[in-house]
């Protein structure tokens, strides 16, 4: 049809009307479908701006041996305690671990939210989760609860919680914007995300806070606050504590 089409206009060159004629059939053409030399559709343009931007890089999780959260000075290094202060981590509220590993800060907040409380064990691997309810049970911690997420979700209930606590996992997440979206419905008002990270280019098991604060503001989330006091845990270098944007 494109053939005829250009047929139609040569043959109508040099004709008074020709200008009209050819608007005519070249609008035809476009409302059935026809390609015509030299023009582009408006559903071409659109295509080629909607195509999405390359995400950034990420580590693979953590599959290997949980001892390795465990050290007897770790508690002390990371200052645990001040970690659960700084995010309102206190007797009653709910708390979401997510990338909870072995269970190592599950079952400190679970212990500091007592039996009013509530900690959701959040990770991928589903043998670890295992690991941690097996631990729960022999700690007699029956205040925790295991989610098994997915790479765009937490899969946490809506308005669910009040702190959050990402402890060198953010940078494992292969869709974080997806995430924090829907991290922050689970997010009950004034609640407060912590993640704990190391500085890096996402594939070396770090990711500079920068690209952190950008993706959070992304999702409805902004910056309240950032540490450097958790250095002392194997070289962890920020703490950012987030919140949900103001609307």
């Amino acid at each position: 049809m494109a053939a005829v089409f250009m047929e139609v206009v040569n043959n109508l060159a040099g004709s008074a009307n020709v200008t009209i004629l050819v608007l005519l059939l070249y609008a035809a053409s476009l409302a059935a479908g026809w390609h015509v030399p030299g023009a582009y559709s408006n559903a071409q343009t659109h295509a080629s701006a909607d195509v999405p931007a390359q995400s950034r890089k990420t580590s693979p999780p953590y599959t290997g041996d949980l001892s390795r959260f465990e050290g007897k000075d770790r508690a002390r290094n990371l200052q645990v305690e001040r970690v659960m202060d700084l995010l309102a981590i206190k007797h009653g509220v709910a708390v979401a671990d997510i990338g909870a590993g072995s269970g190592w800060f599950t079952v400190r907040a679970a212990r500091r939210t007592g039996s009013t409380g509530k900690v959701y064990a959040v990770d991928i691997n589903p043998d670890f989760l295992r690991h941690i309810r097996e631990r729960a049970q022999r700690d007699g911690l029956h205040n925790i609860e295991t989610i098994l997420d997915e790479e765009d979700d937490p899969r946490l209930p809506a308005n669910s919680v009040d702190s959050v606590l990402l402890l060198k996992t953010y940078h494992e997440i292969a869709k974080p914007v997806p995430f924090l979206k829907n991290l922050r419905k689970a997010l009950r008002p004034g609640a407060r995300v912590g993640i704990i990270d190391r500085s890096g280019n996402g594939t070396d098991h770090g990711i500079d806070a920068a690209v952190v604060i950008d993706e959070a503001r992304q999702a409805g989330l902004e910056l309240h606050g950032q540490y450097d006091f958790v250095k002392g845990d194997e070289g962890v270098e920020y703490f950012l504590v987030l919140t949900v944007r103001p609307n």
